[in-house]
């Protein structure tokens, strides 16, 4: 299975053993044999101490492995640089009137940048923290113009409807999850991913008509189709943590090196900011209906 987040698809969050790699029991010391999906013959655990060990033998305990505790840490300084960074651009970067181009420009340009240093890191054999750092505060300036933006010439009250609404998201999400109600199988993921693809397709072509056509294009960012694409985004990013929150547990359960929680809070950080963005233009839309 390769992930659904490029942070994890070149390492060993990533199993291409079918079912096994979804639903596969931790492997953190000694498992029962069958649990483990590199127990099947298929593959040695990415992780253990000894990979020259016999296939199918579990892998020792070892020290220095990614917990819990290492995920939270991390995604908790992550998201701390993205608030940092987005609380200094709505104060330094003002969207009235007079300075609307230049801080649209800057936020474009931290946009870009951002998704520069994700594509670096996403290519990176080792999770490098300066640059999962350096998103985050690029990623931050943009979303501190644009939710400026919209506190001042939508309403001052959705950005906080917003941040609240991510956060409910993640924590639905969290207990689902916990709770075994959203099961991550194979079928999930395929259907997961196909439906990111398309949506990111239809916005894609969206984009392109806006920009050649003027106006809102075929219609995806406003009205009666903005509010349906905005509620499909919504729930797209849900279960793109549902994804994530997999790719942690088995990364936990199979001995994942504690640097790897870097790549854990990239990844979370990513799809918040996705839920985030999707959550702030669905009620932008819904306010200007009012």
């Amino acid at each position: 299975m390769r992930s659904s987040n490029p942070v994890f698809s070149r390492r060993g969050f990533s199993r291409d053993n079918g079912y096994a790699g979804f639903n596969a029991a931790p492997q953190a010391g000694a498992p029962a044999a069958g649990a483990n999906p590199y127990a099947q013959g298929t593959a040695p655990n990415p992780y253990a101490t000894n990979p020259y060990a016999p296939t199918g033998a579990p892998a020792p305990a070892r020290t220095g492995a990614m917990t819990i505790d290492d995920v939270v840490t991390r995604t908790a300084m992550t998201l701390g640089t993205v608030v940092l960074g987005a609380a200094l651009a709505w104060a330094l970067l003002p969207v009235d009137e007079a300075n609307l181009n230049k801080s649209y420009g800057i936020a474009i340009g931290a946009a870009l940048i951002a998704f520069v240093l994700s594509l670096v890191q996403s290519f990176k054999r080792k999770p490098v923290p300066a640059l999962i750092l350096a998103y985050a505060a690029f990623e931050g300036v943009f979303l501190g113009v644009i939710s400026s933006a919209v506190s001042t010439y939508i309403g001052p009250g959705v950005v906080m409807q917003a941040v609240m609404g991510t956060m409910c998201v993640f924590a639905g999400v969290l207990l689902a999850y916990k709770m075994r109600w959203i099961r991550v199988t194979r079928r999930f993921y395929g259907f997961v991913m196909a439906a990111a693809m398309g949506f990111l397709l239809l916005m894609a072509v969206n984009l392109l008509f806006a920009v050649f056509g003027g106006g809102d294009g075929l219609g995806f960012r406003s009205g009666g189709l903005g509010i349906l694409f905005g509620v499909i985004g919504i729930i797209l990013g849900a279960c793109f943590l549902a994804l994530d929150f997999k790719q942690v547990e088995d990364g936990i359960a199979y001995g994942a090196p504690r640097e790897e929680s870097w790549l854990a809070a990239f990844g979370l950080t990513m799809t918040l900011v996705w839920i985030y963005l999707e959550m702030l233009r669905l009620l932008s839309i819904l306010s200007g209906d009012d």
